[in-house]
């Protein structure tokens, strides 16, 4: 079965008709949500892979740190600690400001705006890493970017992720999340063959666009601005703004009055829902391990295993697919048997799969390619499944909140992955020594994701 037609069979199932039972026994409205606007939010996920795929994980964070035989910004081992160290100054930043910035946007009943407003900043930080020219002198200013783009985007994401109760309803939640994951990797692979076949790989590409000075890979970032900036428009123009009912609905207060309602919540949170609270920690702890499998993926596959940029690139797309599809199949196992052993199998997998590649890193790209693409059949099933996990706990009006504290939770722990890595890398005096400070991470992740409840009780509004 092709791609495209998984996608076709899957949005055809996407009328959601549910009938949930009210405390008073009741049945709520029957509730019905177009395909057309799942498809138009899933499309910000494939617009999305701008940054994912080709910023941060196969090609602009590969051209900074070099590979094999070529490290235009300097030392490779000092080039990927910097690299690790400013993603994890970025989280931080994340962790301070996005859960604020999620409840303001509900309550102001503006997550389209928020979304918009920051997704395009992305844009324009994308569209900048094109005067990032191989050389030392011009190290920082790509690593700030990276880290802008990142600190943005998770800005983004947070009104975008609070949109999935919007269009799905509590049978279907798993189905929808699992595809706009999946929707993100195919969107990565299409954007990936396009700057591969273009610019990349060839001696001379489009428009007599080389490989001197890094220009390949600076025009391919010019296309990856217009690439989200296309694909960031539908979920802007056909899903409706959420706007809380009076019921749950509250009122805007200052920044500053945002902290000590933030304080209040977590401590109700703690009185009323202690489970959440639970996986929100641990959930920060994997989730952090799973974005070190592909932030640092690509930068291993050139510099422990010798892959060629246009091999980085080769295997890049392999791993979207591998990704895409396991996700999207995954996802209809999430709403049968719940979240929770999904992600827990997932974590299993990638412990084991990680292990594998740091045993046998002299064993060649044979072992990377099969044991690098089994961590990937994992990565996207446990991060949708995550997100699922959550979205069945949240009442109404708070989706921004809880998901601002999850993308908090979740960048508190952002330097987890990346000092890992950095530190392994400095104990072990190689690259591939690293390995172990991500699986490190996915497990701790994993023995404290096991305690929690696997029954997602609602938080109480």
């Amino acid at each position: 079965m092709t791609q495209v037609s998984i996608h076709l069979r899957f949005t055809r199932e996407l009328y959601c008709v549910d009938m949930t039972a009210t405390a008073a026994g009741s049945a709520e409205p029957t509730t019905i949500t177009p395909r057309s606007r799942v498809l138009a939010w899933g499309l910000w996920d494939w617009g999305s892979s701008a940054l994912n795929a080709v910023a941060t994980t196969f090609v602009f964070t590969v051209y900074l740190t070099g590979n094999s035989t070529s490290h235009p910004f300097g030392n490779e081992t000092f080039v990927s600690a910097q690299l690790g160290w400013t993603l994890g100054i970025a989280g931080l930043l994340v962790a301070l400001l996005a859960p604020i910035t999620g409840q303001r946007s509900d309550a102001s009943g503006r997550r389209k705006f928020w979304l918009a407003v920051n997704s395009y900043i992305v844009v324009v930080i994308l569209a900048l890493m094109f005067f990032v020219q191989a050389s030392p002198n011009y190290l920082w200013l790509g690593l700030l970017l990276l880290a802008a783009g990142t600190l943005f985007f998770e800005f983004a994401q947070v009104n975008y992720n609070a949109m999935l109760t919007s269009i799905s309803n509590r049978r279907t939640i798993g189905k929808v999340s699992g595809f706009g994951w999946s929707m993100g990797y195919f969107g990565g692979i299409a954007l990936l063959l396009i700057v591969y076949f273009g610019f990349i790989h060839p001696d001379v590409g489009l428009f007599g666009v080389t490989s001197a000075n890094g220009l390949s890979v600076r025009v391919s970032m010019l296309i990856a601005a217009i690439w989200f900036g296309v694909f960031a428009l539908p979920v802007l123009l056909a899903v409706p703004e959420y706007h809380a009912p009076d019921a749950v609905a509250r009122k805007k207060v200052s920044f500053f009055a945002s902290y000590a309602r933030l304080g209040r919540d977590i401590a109700r949170l703690w009185r009323t829902s202690r489970q959440t609270l639970y996986f929100l920690i641990a959930s920060a702890v994997f989730r952090d391990g799973l974005t070190g499998v592909f932030t640092f993926g690509g930068v291993l596959a050139a510099g422990t295993f010798g892959f060629s940029p246009s091999e980085v690139i080769v295997f890049a797309i392999a791993a979207n697919v591998t990704a895409g599809i396991s996700t999207v199949l995954v996802g209809r196992l999430d709403d049968r048997v719940g979240p929770k052993p999904v992600i827990v199998a997932a974590l299993i997998g990638l412990v084991v799969c990680g292990l594998a590649v740091f045993f046998l890193h002299d064993a060649g790209q044979t072992a990377f390619w099969i044991f690098g693409l089994s961590l990937c059949l994992f990565v996207g099933p446990a991060q949708s499944a995550s997100r699922s996990f959550l979205a069945r706990m949240i009442p109404p009006g708070r989706e921004g909140e809880i998901f601002g504290l999850y993308a908090t939770t979740g960048k508190a722990a952002t330097f987890l992955a990346p000092t890992a890595f950095a530190i392994f890398v400095s104990i072990g005096g190689a690259q591939y020594w690293g390995i172990l400070g991500i699986v490190l991470v996915i497990a701790i992740g994993l023995a404290v994701l096991i305690p929690v409840s696997a029954k997602a009780t609602r938080i109480a509004p």
